[in-house]
């Protein structure tokens, strides 16, 4: 059993920072704005109008707060083992330091919930804003290309069914923005800076506009009354809404996964994390403030919530805008969480849990190519066929399970590592993790309904590949087995 928790020397993974074939061409600006455009896209623009309508009601703004607090704490730890060890491989990497190669998989199992499927449901969102905007265009995109092809009814005998239907738009954007990857970072954080600055301005103005159309009846009341046998509304229907967004603040994580391609990673990648995570906390319950004083709660379950409080304001030109901006938005959002889920693999691979493929580089662009179109093409099909009930409830888990393992990383290298040299540290440490990982688990309580579908089906899957390949091919269990 004591193979299935062989860590990895935190020297060797300092040593093989410092000797990455990636490009080192991310500042701490890139840093900030590579946060900001994986944060601000379906999280917003699409999930905080359900989350709204069907479980908080006006009190999102309350969710929206304590996602970001918990976010916070988790956040404070991966800034401190960012520069600590400030390699790809995120929280998969501070998991094989700190509890073991087993763990160190089950996480980097969990971040394809993190990144590659929170892509497919970015993906998923742009299609509602899509659909509307070619519809103020005049065309109509019918239902049976732009909708899943899975149903999924909570309620029902057999949850999930099956319709003739593909969702085409999902499906192209990232196959489209996996041909941009394989280009190189460097080009694509120059089109993400670009992308992040509009989408900022737009929803700034849809702030500045809206104070003044907020009706504060919307507001009464604040905290509908629970509806009993359910999570909808009251203090349940916060805490389930608070646990779905926290999906959306996934992005300063995705920071984190730039480490090896950072020109000051020990200094840059923290400035990165925090710096994106307070940006988009005021901007998230400011949004959350207009849409629900613009808009009564209970209209905003539809796939384009922003442009429904666009149109109480009836000003033409920002409604546009809007919807403009929450396509090029999420695009951007996809990009980051593809890019992020392609160098979690190549970190995986390199330790040889993953074949090598996945860690081989395009000699011209510096790019791993075929893990970025394993990835692509992956994340492309899950889009088309899943709908956006299953893949925000799963990738909510998944995250929030991976920060409670970040934040106990944090307290176990400073037990067994207390000398290595850390150039941020967690403040009010050991609270601070030890938070972070209670409210990470009173989260995850408010979605127990997919916990089933993870724990029977999804980590399952995860444990066979690791069993039947992963520990056979382990460079670290080959070395160790050597020295013996």
């Amino acid at each position: 059993m004591k193979h299935f928790f062989i860590k990895k020397p935190v020297s060797q993974i300092q040593e093989e920072c410092g000797n990455s074939q990636l490009k080192r061409s991310l500042s701490a600006l890139n840093l900030i704005s590579l946060g900001i455009g994986c944060i601000i896209g379906a999280g917003i623009f699409a999930m905080t109008g359900t989350q709204a309508a069907v479980y908080a009601g006006p009190a999102i703004m309350i969710s929206f707060l304590l996602a970001a607090i918990t976010c916070g704490f988790a956040a404070l730890c991966y800034a401190e083992l960012a520069s600590t060890l400030p390699v790809s491989g995120s929280a998969y990497t501070y998991a094989y330091a700190a509890l073991g190669e087993l763990p160190a998989w089950i996480m980097g199992w969990l971040l394809i919930l993190e990144y590659g499927i929170a892509a497919s449901t970015v993906a998923v969102s742009l299609t509602g804003y899509f659909t509307s905007f070619m519809t103020d265009l005049g065309v109509t995109i019918p239902s049976a290309l732009s909708s899943a092809s899975l149903l999924y009814n909570p309620d029902a005998v057999h949850k999930l069914s099956w319709h003739y239907a593909f969702n085409l738009p999902a499906f192209l954007t990232v196959i489209m923005l996996t041909g941009l990857l394989l280009i190189g970072i460097k080009e694509s954080a120059t089109i993400n800076n670009i992308v992040v600055l509009i989408k900022l301005t737009i929803l700034i103005l849809l702030v500045l506009f809206g104070i003044s159309f907020i009706d504060t009846a919307n507001w009464h009341p604040l905290i509908p009354e629970h509806i009993a046998g359910t999570e909808r509304y009251g203090w349940e229907g916060i805490l389930h809404a608070a646990a779905v967004i926290s999906f959306a603040f996934v992005g300063f994580e995705a920071v984190s996964t730039a480490a090896q391609e950072a020109r000051n990673p020990q200094k840059d990648i923290p400035i990165g994390i925090l710096g994106s995570l307070l940006i988009c906390t005021v901007l998230y319950i400011l949004v959350g403030m207009v849409l629900t004083g613009t808009v009564n709660y209970k209209l905003l379950d539809v796939p384009d919530p922003l442009a429904i409080s666009v149109n109480v304001m009836n000003i033409g030109w920002l409604k546009w805008s809007v919807k403009l901006g929450a396509i090029i938005g999420m695009f951007s959002v996809t990009l980051v969480l593809l890019y992020s889920q392609t160098r979690v693999f190549y970190s995986m691979a390199l330790d040889g849990l993953l074949p090598s493929l996945f860690c081989r580089l395009n000699q011209r662009f510096a790019t791993p190519h075929w893990n970025t179109i394993i990835v692509g093409i992956v994340t492309a099909l899950v889009a088309g066929f899943t709908p956006i009930d299953i893949l925000g409830d799963l990738v909510s888990l998944g995250t929030l399970m991976a920060f409670a393992i970040v934040c106990f990383s944090v307290i176990y290298l400073r037990v067994t590592n207390p000398d290595i040299p850390r150039l941020f540290k967690v403040p009010f440490y050991p609270v601070t993790p030890i938070l972070g990982i209670i409210s990470c688990l009173w989260m995850m309580w408010g979605i127990l309904n997919m916990m089933e579908l993870l724990l029977i089906y999804y980590l399952p899957v995860g444990l066979l590949i690791y069993f039947f390949y992963s520990r056979k091919h382990s460079k670290l269990r080959h070395k160790k087995l050597l020295l013996s």
